[in-house]
């Protein structure tokens, strides 16, 4: 799905034909799909209105108006048959049932980066508050919306919540002014918490490996700290220095060359299609020697949200590899092997890398860098893809298909779906 100011567009993923055209009142700000892909909520947070529409019935549709409330976020829970809007000023979450055309209200939600978290198997739900100046946590069932326990959270000020994929832990963290992690459990009990050092900026990011086995936290101090599962410890730390040295390590540097074309041996002028591909220049990788010295911005002190620290953060589905990247140093992406706890490969890109995701069903990294160019990493080696076209398409997002045969590719105004073959076993 995709939109298009008041347009909204359902597309065959495999073959882009357009199934089905909705038209909203507004411009569409959000949209998601229902977790069984048979809903679509289309949000306008300037007029605070929800659309849904129905993908088995194109009749059927169903309109939610926050009113003066206002609107500011919204989301399907795991069942696809609820929508969860936070009004402005974070006031309450308001639960929407598509089935009964009930309403409930959770009050004192926190305005933080992640302050809603669902257990993967849909059960429970978390909510970060605030009231009388202090954290708390409120875990809910989601079949029925009670309150299951209540807690106060030991944090100054919480900034994110986040389940364990197997649902049995939940994650808390504190601002980047004071360096805290707490794990919960279930039933609200104080598991453990960490903390690396004291004063300097803490936390910047967190990620859950897939196995719930290990808890990656990237910090302003350019590190990586992995806590194991059984004592909540610190197992291992990763640096990011600006040298690599490990003859151990393999560096793909991107180099690119501008082909020579000898225009007059052409008999006739080139076309517009075929003077872009013959004038272009490529990319591709090229295996660095070590030592490589990687290149390294000093973040600005006095300005707001330095640049610094480890802002990215992500674990390949089958658990072996761990991906990060170093605000510091914005052009590699950092692969490390988890089994050996060993970094394992460094890409080094021209451009700043804007996103990166790992392939949801084998270990393979699709990155962008705002150019025309997707790059993949997996195992058996790396390879840079153009993506054809006319006109300047700069990829600044990516998203895999959940079969890992095609990942979307975002630019600020288009979409293209790149499409990858599959070797035949």
């Amino acid at each position: 799905a995709s939109c298009l100011q008041h347009r909204l567009v359902v597309r065959d993923a495999s073959s882009l034909q357009i199934l089905q055209l909705y038209t909203c009142l507004d411009q569409i700000q959000y949209i998601e799909w229902s977790s069984d892909s048979l809903f679509i909520l289309c949000a306008m947070y300037k007029r605070g209105i929800v659309q849904v529409w129905s993908l088995e019935q194109p009749d059927w549709h169903c309109k939610i108006d926050e009113g003066s409330a206002g609107l500011v976020a919204s989301c399907w829970s795991p069942d696809g048959r609820h929508i969860l809007n936070t009004t402005e000023f974070h006031l309450r979450i308001t639960v929407w049932s598509l089935c009964t055309k009930s309403v409930s209200y959770i009050k004192y939600p926190k305005a933080c980066q992640q302050g809603v978290a669902f257990t993967k198997d849909g059960r429970y739900m978390a909510v970060a508050e605030r009231r009388d100046c202090k954290d708390f946590i409120s875990i809910f069932v989601c079949n029925n919306w009670q309150l299951l326990r209540h807690f106060d959270t030991e944090t100054q000020d919480l900034f994110g919540i986040e389940w364990a994929p197997n649902g049995c832990v939940l994650a808390a963290w504190d601002s980047c002014l004071e360096y805290k992690v707490l794990l919960y459990s279930l039933d609200g009990r104080l598991l453990s918490s960490y903390r690396a050092y004291e004063w300097p900026l803490g936390i910047k990011s967190i990620a859950w490996s897939p196995s719930s086995q290990f808890l990656a936290i990237g910090s302003f101090d350019e590190k990586v700290r992995i806590l194991n599962h059984v004592t909540w410890k610190k197992i291992t730390e990763l640096d990011h220095p600006a040298t690599i040295a490990s003859k151990k390590t393999i560096v793909y540097k991107e180099v690119e060359k501008s082909p020579t074309v000898d225009t007059e041996r052409l008999s006739f002028p080139p076309t517009r299609a075929l003077a872009s591909s013959l004038f272009s220049t490529q990319s591709k990788y090229e295996i660095s020697q070590v030592p490589v010295s990687l290149q390294y911005i000093k973040p600005v002190a006095d300005r707001a949200n330095p640049k610094v620290g480890v802002g990215m953060l992500a674990f390949s589905a089958d658990n072996c590899f761990l991906a990060t990247k170093n605000d510091n140093i914005p052009n590699a992406v950092w692969i490390w092997d988890i089994r050996k706890l060993k970094l394992s490969v460094v890409l080094e890109q021209l451009c700043t890398i804007q996103y990166f995701q790992w392939d949801p069903c084998q270990p393979r990294l699709a990155v962008c860098t705002g150019s025309s160019r997707v790059y993949l990493w997996s195992p058996a080696g790396c390879i840079v893809v153009q993506v054809p076209g006319e006109g300047d398409f700069q990829i600044m997002s990516l998203s895999w298909h959940s079969s890992g045969n095609s990942l979307v590719l975002l630019s600020k105004d288009h979409f293209c779906v790149c499409y990858l073959e599959r070797e035949e076993v």
